[in-house]
Formats: C-alpha cells, sequence, structure tokens
C-alpha cells in the first residue's frame, strides 16, 4: 500500500524521491580532485599509491581505490612491481579480483606495445639503449626464466620478437636446432638472445656461456650473426659480448 502522512494523504513526491536516489559516495569528489590533479602536472604530480588508486578508477567505478592501492604497495613494494606481479600473487591481496587484474595487465601490455613499436622503427644497433629498456621491462620482473630472441634483417631493423621457451625458476631448455631453424624461417641475418634471471642477479653462469658459444657456431655457417645475448634481473643487466665471453 501506498505510504501515507499523519494527515492521511499520500506522502509528498519529493519526500519519496529522498528514499530512491542514492546519495553520491564520499569518494566522488576525491576521484574528481586526483583526475584534475594528474591532468594538470601529469604523473610526477602523484605519489604511487595515488598514481595506483587513481589507475583503478576504471576497474572498480564504485568503490574507493585508496585502500587496494595502499595494500598493493605495501605487498609488493613498488607500482612496477604491482604492475609485474604474477596473477595468482595479486589475488592474495584484499579485494584484489578479475577487473583489477586485468586493469594492471592491460597497463603492462599497453606500455611494452609502445616500447616495441618505438624500436621497430629503427636499426636495432642504434637505439640499444632503448631496446634493453624495452627487455629490463618485458623480462627483469618475472618469476620463471624465459628464453627470447630479437630477429634481426640485413639493416638490423627487428622483424620479429619472440619468446621461444620458459622454464623454472632457474632454468629454461634451450635447443639451438630451433633457434637457428626458427632465424631461417624469418631470413633473419642476426639475432639477439635475451633471458632473465628471476634471482635479480644478471652474472652469466658458465652453462649460459657454453650454451650461447653452441648457438654462435651452429648459426654462422649459414650466415646468422648473434650479436649479443643479454642477461636481465632486477639488478641490471649482463651483456655478454659486452664481457667478452663470445
Amino acid at each position: 500500500m501506498p505510504d501515507r502522512d499523519k494527515s492521511g494523504g499520500k506522502a509528498d513526491a519529493s519526500e519519496q524521491g529522498s528514499f530512491l536516489e542514492a546519495p553520491l559516495p564520499d569518494h566522488t569528489g576525491h576521484r574528481q580532485r586526483l583526475r584534475e590533479r594528474f591532468r594538470k602536472g601529469g604523473p610526477d604530480a602523484l605519489p604511487d599509491y595515488e598514481l595506483l588508486e587513481l589507475l583503478l578508477f576504471r576497474a572498480l567505478p564504485r568503490r574507493d581505490t585508496k585502500g587496494i592501492a595502499k595494500r598493493l604497495l605495501a605487498r609488493f613494494g613498488s607500482f612496477a612491481e604491482v604492475v609485474n606481479a604474477p596473477e595468482p600473487r595479486l589475488k592474495e591481496v584484499q579485494d584484489v579480483g578479475e577487473s583489477v587484474v586485468t586493469e594492471l595487465k592491460l597497463v603492462r601490455a599497453t606500455a611494452l606495445r609502445m616500447m616495441r613499436s618505438e624500436i621497430m622503427q629503427r636499426p636495432t644497433l642504434a637505439s640499444s639503449r632503448q631496446v634493453l629498456d624495452y627487455l629490463l621491462a618485458a623480462q627483469s620482473y618475472e618469476h620463471r626464466e624465459r628464453f627470447r630472441i630479437l630477429f634481426l634483417d640485413k639493416r638490423n631493423h627487428l622483424i620479429a620478437d619472440e619468446v621461444q621457451g620458459e622454464g623454472t625458476v632457474d632454468h629454461t631448455p634451450v635447443y639451438v636446432r630451433e633457434v637457428v631453424k626458427r632465424a631461417l624461417e624469418l631470413s633473419a641475418t642476426a639475432i639477439i638472445l635475451v633471458h632473465n634471471h628471476p634471482s635479480g642477479d644478471p652474472t652469466p653462469s658458465r652453462a649460459d656461456v657454453d650454451m650461447t658459444k653452441q648457438i654462435v657456431a651452429s648459426a654462422a655457417p649459414l650466415g646468422i650473426a648473434v650479436h649479443d645475448h643479454i642477461i636481465v634481473g632486477r639488478e641490471g643487466h649482463a651483456s655478454l659480448k659486452a664481457l667478452r665471453l663470445i
């Protein structure tokens, strides 16, 4: 039955509306202020937790994201570590679900796509700093070893960037024949080998050096040069060429 006031009549329409209209969340104004600070000052105007908070607005449109952002940073330590964290570990954080994980992985994928697009526009050896930055972003945060190859044409332009295998925390199987075969399929005249050390220390092992020399020996008679083997980790990178190990 319709509500009635004390006089027995129907409740005032404006009074009915007050019951139906949900008040704006307290964080609505905060979100707007954060967006304005970002537009005016850029990312440097925001600390890591606020930048992460801003990023999560789209994933959680009706929730306050400050607490989640701070919990993520407390768990992983930095914005970069959050974005690169494995999905299972992200979901261990309170209130982190599929939508948050998707948003974080989208940011990482977008950044890597932009970096790769830039290095494909110019000779790889002429943009070695950009190539290294890309490789560090792509692999230094991985929790398993991944073996990657950059395939180059005769002008040292990037033809393809492919992950050839993924292993454990301290080993990735590499098959010399498959490396050379793939280079021939792509008509590559040079390759750059890349893998990561999840321990963080990029120092090459004896096995790393031996495997690289095997690939060099197999590729050379077919006109394929191995420009370098780069090992990346959270503590930096190592170039077997710069270390004169190949």
